[in-house]
């Protein structure tokens, strides 16, 4: 516990039989839970995790604090929370769970199909939701996370009533001397597309899987629809700004070198991440902006988009006349033009009102 808060760490875990005993034993003393997610894992990892049961030890957590619920009108809305808590489990993928209902620190998940990093997440998040911890951060299991810098993770949520915390890779002075160049470069992309996306312009470091929800968080979302695989960071992000959720970004240390075994197919990975973010752009702006409260800036993105898609037709022909060397149409120039600058200025006022909207959920 830090300051009476619990807290519980999530480690998804894919054939980790190599680091995954370095992660256990230097978990922090202050770490409640310690929830491991194996992802169907083909290794050892399962039984080299149940040697350390032992050792880890035990905490007994408080009595969870639930919603008084009665049988008369004024609690039905609270009724109908509870129940749906309750089922949403059958929309997770089918696990076998251990030390579920014991006072050992450590709870192993076993989910029975792999479903990739983003379900084995969710699940974990499933877990800590329905055990009511107040603080529940996200730690690899291939050892990429500096456990000493967890508590700066969390501090955050703990003190300061944030909803959503990641690290910030990219800040370190150390990132493009210790991040492979592919990796950069491509965290450094998406990073941009998720700004666009999320409507957290603020942020840095979309791809970090060093995080930690609060307890408010995550009963807002719903945890059984997060991207299930290497996109997750970027949908959880989109999700958390529907939520209007505050996010706050910590400096911390890029680790690489260190044994592990990357999973993530850059080429595949990219393409894959850009349309989910193309997707939850659109998402975000028609329910935040539209069916939630009505904003000017729904209209604006889309008649932005609306009038550059329908410039282009003119542009080719423009550039064919260019190419060919033969004078273009003034009227097709001016149309372009028209069509062009009206959409560029549209979308650029969009995006204005998109991050002075948003600015407010960004704390330094």
């Amino acid at each position: 516990m830090i300051n009476n808060k619990t807290i519980a760490v999530v480690i998804p875990a894919y054939n980790e039989e190599n680091q995954i005993g370095l992660v256990l034993e230097t978990m922090p003393d202050y770490v409640d839970r310690i929830i491991l997610v194996n992802d169907c894992s083909t290794d050892n990892t399962e039984q080299l995790a149940r040697k350390f049961s032992n050792k880890l030890g035990s905490f007994k957590l408080p009595e969870n604090i639930k919603t008084k619920v009665g049988n008369d009108f004024y609690n039905k809305a609270n009724e109908i929370i509870e129940k749906w808590n309750q089922e949403e489990i059958k929309y997770f993928a089918p696990a076998k769970v251990i030390h579920e209902h014991t006072n050992e620190r450590l709870v192993i998940i076993n989910l029975l199909k792999n479903g990739g990093v983003g379900s084995a997440i969710a699940r974990g998040y499933k877990w800590a939701k329905d055990n009511n911890i107040d603080c529940t951060a996200v730690m690899a299991g291939d050892g990429q996370m500096d456990p000493d810098e967890l508590s700066s993770i969390c501090e955050p949520i703990i003190n300061n009533s944030i909803d959503y915390v990641k690290g910030n890779r990219l800040g370190h002075k150390s990132a493009k001397a210790l991040m492979p160049r592919r990796r950069f470069i491509g965290n450094s992309i998406l990073s941009i597309l998720t700004k666009i996306a999320s409507g957290y312009w603020h942020i840095t470091d979309t791809q970090t899987g060093f995080t930690a929800l609060s307890n408010k968080a995550l009963n807002q979302i719903e945890l059984f629809n997060i991207y299930p695989r290497y996109g997750m960071p970027n949908d959880m992000l989109v999700k958390l700004n529907i939520e209007n959720c505050t996010i706050k970004e910590v400096a911390i240390k890029p680790i690489y070198f260190i044994g592990e075994q990357s999973k993530m197919k850059i080429r595949k990975v990219i393409p894959r991440i850009s349309w989910l973010l193309v997707r939850s752009f659109f998402k975000r702006i028609w329910i935040k902006y539209l069916y939630k409260s009505f904003h000017p800036l729904f209209i604006l993105y889309h008649m932005g988009i609306f009038l550059l898609l329908i410039s282009i037709p003119f542009g080719i022909k423009i550039l064919i006349k260019v190419f060919t060397q033969t004078d273009a149409n003034p009227v097709t120039v001016l149309a372009f033009a028209l069509l062009f600058i009206s959409g560029f200025q549209s979308l650029m006022f969009a995006m204005w009102m998109d991050i002075q909207d948003n600015q407010r959920l960004y704390k330094d």
